[in-house]
């Protein structure tokens, strides 16, 4: 460690690096500590309006954990199906994205690596780069007229006569996933690209010449040399997938409210930031656990991953 804070000193000097080191534990503490800790002395809080905060009433309580577990206490119910449901399935269909993302962005992200090259790979590259100049909202509500009633998907498969008549895409949900699956797409393809890369293609080309097939060279060559890209890319993808807010209210159908519509609405329309709070801390604390389920599956270092 000793060693480590020499040559960062020695490499950036004393003032910058002394200032480097006063911005990062600035930006941290005022953007991502005191907020997270604020957050959660709020969801142990009773919900009261603002001008009795931190008075007498505003007492410490269990009661929105309470909430989310058994719901309201003059309902029959012995638990919060809604809540609990939302939050399963919010995660659930995180996993998925996460899932559909790495099948899709593995291949992609070893071609680039190792098969495109010069010009055709940084067209490549491009290609995948420009689509996000665009904000998420508006590709959101392109995805929305692709897979609506009369858009384009639609209208195509109904011209060729695959379908008889549009088939409901957004009710369905085949929209949300597919909205979510291309938003997050870059950050699971450039963590494995950045990992394959790295790998020695003599290793590749030696179990080729050994007559291994190609399945076999990927499952024990290229993926154990891209386990952190792998883990890395997983972990962003479920988290903002889990955390996302713009594209469910977009895409979302009838019945597939998500656990932050639910956070949102207790900030901005039941004016409860306490329950928000709490339901926002148990949502952190799931994508915590997915971080750490991934670390251990992939048997990778918390360094690796955000390396």
């Amino acid at each position: 460690m000793t060693k480590y804070w020499a040559e960062y000193f020695t490499r950036n000097g004393i003032g910058l690096g002394m200032f480097l080191l006063a911005a990062v534990l600035l930006w941290m503490t005022l953007m991502i500590v005191l907020p997270q800790l604020y957050m959660v002395d709020f969801s142990f809080r009773a919900n009261v309006p603002p001008p009795k905060w931190y008075g007498e009433e505003h007492v410490y309580t269990f009661e929105h954990y309470r909430y989310l577990l058994y719901g309201s206490t003059q309902s029959s119910e012995h638990f919060n199906t809604i809540d609990l449901s939302v939050f399963g399935r919010t995660i659930l269909a995180a996993m998925f994205v996460t899932f559909i993302d790495l099948c899709l962005c593995y291949p992609v992200a070893y071609y680039l690596a190792h098969v495109a090259k010069g010009g055709w790979g940084r067209l490549m590259v491009m290609s995948l780069i420009i689509p996000f100049w665009v904000n998420e909202i508006l590709r959101a509500f392109a995805f929305k007229l692709l897979f609506g009633s009369g858009g384009v998907i639609n209208n195509v498969l109904v011209g060729l006569g695959i379908l008889d008549q549009p088939y409901d895409f957004v009710r369905e949900n085949v929209a949300l996933y597919s909205g979510l699956s291309y938003a997050y797409i870059l950050l699971m393809i450039f963590p494995i690209y950045n990992a394959v890369e790295s790998l020695d293609k003599n290793q590749i080309e030696a179990a080729r010449d050994m007559g291994s097939p190609w399945w076999r060279i990927h499952w024990r060559i290229v993926l154990p040399h891209a386990k952190p890209g792998i883990s890395s890319g997983c972990t962003m993808v479920f988290m903002l997938t889990a955390g996302a807010l713009a594209a469910p209210q977009v895409l979302g159908g009838p019945s597939s409210l998500w656990f932050t519509q639910i956070i949102y609405k207790a900030f901005n329309n039941s004016a409860n930031w306490a329950r928000g709070s709490a339901y926002a801390l148990v949502l952190l604390i799931a994508c915590i656990i997915f971080v750490l389920l991934m670390m251990r599956i992939f048997k990778v270092k918390l360094g690796e991953i955000a390396r």
